[in-house]
């Protein structure tokens, strides 16, 4: 038997083998949708479209070319900028405007134009009298209590002593043996009489005895704080009279109380004497009740200026309150901020020009060398104007005043160093209160020599300023 292999597309020809099946008919050739015309209707239709323009042509030509070639929009922006940069060679850069930047509002010193538009009304209106009505308003809870309460129980024994260095200026000084005593009450801990930090700035040879009354200091805190003059010999001797020999521990600024307790105290306990420097804003502002008491009996009970500083202030205190007759004896004091070290140290920008950064870059680098010079640190003094933490100028403090109604009769009382670049910027403050005094003025050369004062650079020798003549 043969068997033959059944063909699926059949025969090709019409006599080619009688077995085979016919082939199906092709199918029939359309013509695609979009090219047949079709027949409008007899009856309501509607009339053709009119020809297309040769605008129109062109236009869905090149509509047509971009949706068949779409790589070409990835030249797009290629052809853009070459027609910019072919657009900006035929222009000339002087007529090109320019976008001119403006600081932002609050972060330029301006207060000299503020003056000079507000003088003249400060000059038609002095009538005003801020001395007459300042201490008329008494405190809402009647008055002033202290809040503090002297212990009298006895002190358990110490764990060790505490030597730290107060760095800084007065207020400083002043703030770092106040957290000192807080901070060895709190340990249970004898404190040293601190040592003051000889600063390339201020110089200030000064010991804590020729500002402070030690004895009185001691005394204040028996009960509380056991304060000592010096460490005892059986204690240097193990450290063979060398300071540098003793622990030193550098704390972050405003650290916890805590981590007094769990860092500094078992170094205490073991070593039984440590030393922390520097020590200047070392303890944050946020304490328990119990370490906030004595930082307040060290500032208000047990620090007192020694006898000659506190006799001379007495001194000073009486004539002004002789000068100042005709308002009963009232007058203003006034602490100007404006030294160099201040001003330098703020990174604030004011009036000085070139002249003025050359001086505070060499300032900054002459008190704090490379703190300011760090990798990586911006100094923006702009933004540091507009947070409010720029010092205020000798003629912003007038403006203040005058602001608060005090006249120019008010006698004003200076108290600060030596103002930076004084010659300058003492002369507003001295045209809206022309009787403001100094310690120069009040008190004589002889007066003043034990305490080596420096002569400020605006007093000269017949006891005037360069500005103007004040009667002694």
């Amino acid at each position: 038997m043969q068997l033959q292999a059944y063909n699926r597309l059949g025969s090709s020809g019409s006599g080619g083998g009688g077995g085979g099946s016919p082939s199906p008919p092709a199918s029939p050739r359309r013509s695609s949708p979009r090219l047949v015309r079709r027949p409008s209707k007899s009856s309501g239709g509607r009339p053709p479209p009119p020809p297309r323009s040769l605008m129109q042509r062109a236009a869905w030509m090149l509509l047509s070319l971009l949706l068949r070639r779409q790589g070409i929009f990835l030249f797009a922006p290629l052809i853009y900028v070459s027609g910019m940069l072919l657009y900006m060679g035929t222009v000339s850069l002087d007529s090109v405007p320019s976008i001119i930047s403006r600081p932002a509002p609050g972060s330029v010193y301006r207060s000299p134009e503020l003056y000079q538009r507000l003088r003249p009304a400060m000059d038609a209106d002095n009538s005003s009298d801020g001395l007459a009505t300042v201490w008329k308003h008494a405190y809402k809870g009647g008055v002033w209590r202290p809040c503090i309460n002297q212990s009298t129980n006895g002190l358990p024994e110490s764990n060790g002593f505490i030597f730290v260095e107060a760095n800084g200026g007065l207020n400083q000084q002043r703030t770092s043996i106040c957290n000192a005593v807080a901070v060895a009450g709190y340990l249970n801990a004898t404190l040293v009489i601190p040592n003051f930090h000889y600063h390339s700035i201020w110089r200030d040879p000064s010991k804590f005895s020729d500002i402070y009354d030690e004895d009185h200091f001691i005394s204040t805190l028996t009960n509380d704080v056991r304060v000592v003059s010096k460490v005892p010999e059986f204690i240097m001797e193990r450290y063979d009279h060398n300071m540098s020999n003793v622990h030193n521990f550098r704390i972050k600024a405003w650290s916890s109380i805590h981590h007094y307790k769990d860092v500094v105290l078992p170094k205490l306990i073991e070593e039984r004497f440590i030393r922390i420097s520097p020590f200047a804003n070392r303890l944050s502002l946020n304490a328990p009740p119990v370490v906030q008491r004595l930082r307040c009996l060290a500032n208000f009970e047990a620090l007192r200026f020694s006898k000659p500083i506190s006799t001379l202030a007495e001194t000073l205190v009486s004539r002004m309150k002789e000068r100042s007759a005709d308002s009963d004896g009232r007058y203003i004091a006034v602490h100007l901020r404006f030294e160099e070290d201040m001003v330098a140290f703020s990174c604030c920008v004011f009036d000085g020009g070139e002249h003025e950064k050359i001086a505070m870059d060499a300032a900054r680098e002459r008190g704090w060398r490379g703190k300011f010079t760090k990798r990586g640190r911006v100094i923006r003094p702009g933004v540091i104007r507009i947070s409010g933490k720029c010092p205020l100028t000798p003629l912003e403090v007038g403006l203040m005043l005058r602001g608060m109604g005090f006249s120019n009769n008010t006698l004003l009382y200076l108290a600060s160093g030596k103002i930076y670049n004084a010659e300058k910027v003492m002369g507003p403050l001295l045209e809206m209160f022309p009787l403001l005094q100094t310690k120069e003025m009040l008190a004589s050369a002889e007066e003043l020599a034990p305490f080596k004062f420096p002569l400020s650079e605006l007093f000269l020798k017949d006891g005037c300023y360069r500005l103007q003549c004040v009667s002694s």
